[in-house]
């Protein structure tokens, strides 16, 4: 019984490479080394400005052991949708839903990944709002007694929607920004090189001196590390990890332009990205934490525009994270209007008043949410604790259990059954909890 699951597999998996392949040269499909770097692009996003925050509120060893179990459960969902891969031939997440749920399971999944992708653009946009009027006032070395309209950073954030960003979302095919993937990467893995050396100059206590606007009340008690914290903002830890390892939408895709395709070959490649993305997440949270402590910041960068306001390695920093969102938005945009246009247009052919009114709608929505969410860490908080963990956890659990045709009792369902429940865990204790939060802050 085993050997014949074992071929169909195998039949499966060779079935993932399209028609016209053996004519390709093998040089066009992706190598190893490149999967990993798409699989680290689709994990490493904003989600890392607010892991120090989390570890602020769960302590360093809390952290630590929530951050390598998600870092675990996600590589394990993923196994187990590279399985029903190999099994059914399916290549999208979406198809997978119809196969488990039919035209139930493809609309919600397209709904999830929609919700999904517009809570991650506007995490990208808030970015650009609190980021970039610092980016332009510490170039201009001048003091204000108010907010002239180019630092202010809603006026800033529809200017750089309308020139940058929508015209890049209108285009039908965007693939030359997929070429700054390696690019992203680098400037994640620069920036938590920065926040490691800068912790050693940094003081803690927080020192006031004339030329920085940045005032703290440290206590000398305050610059202890605490181990462990649970505090009612400890239920944003886990919601924030699950949106910052959520990469299931793009790893069926990276699947199909693997060279020579495997199950075995494209776990290694996500356990590889995975392993790299959670030592990057790590070093950033752990050093960004003993530099701020408990007064560190939902959106880590912020701490440092305002203690460091006009430091050179800091406005690199701040330019690269800029440069990196200004591109990655366009991207996150074309699976979303994907979406929604599965969902709303599946019937109809392209048309670009669709094409333009669907991206004109999302963009909208989104900039929207950038504009009048206070807190970045609202945003990681209710979209992890829904679609993200929805996607990462329940949906892969649901769809192996609902396809494979193993025995219940076996010991895959039996994970796959442990993903759902602790998916619906999350999401019904982490998400009151944050409301809750949010009415005591209002």
């Amino acid at each position: 019984m085993e050997t014949h699951r074992s071929d169909s597999e195998r039949d499966g998996e060779s079935r993932l490479i399209p028609a016209d392949a053996p004519g390709r040269q093998e040089s066009l499909r992706a190598s190893f080394v490149s999967s990993v770097f798409n699989i680290m692009h689709a994990i490493m996003g904003s989600g890392i400005l607010g892991l120090a925050y989390a570890m602020a509120n769960t302590g360093i060893i809390g952290f630590s052991a929530l951050l390598l179990l998600v870092a675990f459960l996600a590589a394990y969902s993923i196994h187990l949708m590279l399985e029903l891969c190999g099994q059914t031939a399916l290549t999208s997440y979406e198809d997978l839903g119809f196969c488990a749920f039919k035209t139930t399971g493809k609309v919600v999944v397209a709904s999830t990944i929609l919700i999904q992708n517009i809570g991650a653009m506007s995490s990208y946009l808030f970015i650009i709002k609190s980021e970039l009027p610092a980016a332009i006032a510490g170039f201009l070395h001048n003091n204000y007694s108010g907010t002239p309209w180019y630092l202010n950073g809603q006026i800033l954030l529809i200017f750089t929607v309308i020139c940058v960003v929508l015209p890049l979302s209108l285009l039908r095919k965007i693939e030359f920004l997929g070429y700054t993937s390696g690019l992203s990467i680098l400037f994640m893995v620069y920036f938590a090189i920065v926040i490691v050396v800068k912790k050693w100059f940094i003081p803690c206590p927080l020192l006031f001196n004339s030329t920085v606007d940045y005032v703290q009340n440290f206590s000398s008690d305050e610059c202890k590390p605490k181990l462990l914290q649970i505090s009612y903002k400890s239920a944003y830890a886990i919601p924030t990890m699950a949106f910052s390892f959520l990469c299931h939408t793009s790893v069926l895709p990276i699947y199909c332009e693997l060279q020579k395709p495997t199950k075995s070959k494209m776990q290694k490649a996500v356990n590889t990205g995975i392993t790299l993305s959670f030592s990057v997440y790590m070093l950033s949270a752990l050093f960004g934490y003993l530099t701020f402590y408990g007064k560190v910041d939902s959106q880590l960068l912020h701490n440092y525009s305002q203690y460091l306001p006009r430091d050179t390695v800091i406005m690199s920093v701040r330019i690269c994270i800029l440069f990196s969102v200004l591109l990655t938005v366009p991207l996150i945009h074309f699976p979303a209007r994907k979406s929604f246009m599965l969902l709303f247009l599946s019937n109809h052919p392209f048309s670009w008043i669709h094409h333009i009114a669907v991206t004109l709608a999302i963009q909208a929505v989104i900039v929207l949410l950038a504009m009048y969410v206070p807190n970045i860490q609202n945003i990681f908080g209710v979209v992890g604790s829904t679609t993200s963990t929805a996607l990462l956890f329940i949906y892969p659990g649901l769809f192996y259990i609902q396809i494979s045709r193993e025995p219940l009792k076996s010991l895959k369902k039996l994970g796959a059954l442990g993903l759902i429940i602790l998916g619906f865990l999350i999401g019904a204790i982490s998400l009151p909890l944050i409301i809750i939060n949010w009415l005591h802050s209002t």
